[in-house]
């Protein structure tokens, strides 16, 4: 697992990507972990659980083809 953020609030943001990474956590654990709201910290929630969708999406397709 790798992790970029480009932006200004950037720096509020790596930290928990930086922990993620060096716990292991993988994309699922992401998207179930608690994100306060109303905060940035949402938006890694929000993309993980993109990516667990689109994982799911895909792993339903290959049982398809």
């Amino acid at each position: 697992m790798g992790a970029q953020i480009v932006g200004v609030e950037a720096s509020t943001l790596i930290s928990e990507l930086a922990l993620a990474i060096e716990m292991g956590a993988s994309v699922e654990d992401l998207a179930m972990a608690v994100h306060p709201h109303p905060t940035l910290g949402e938006l890694i929630m929000e993309a993980a659980e993109n990516a667990v969708r689109k994982i799911n999406m895909n792993k339903n397709n290959e049982q398809h083809v």
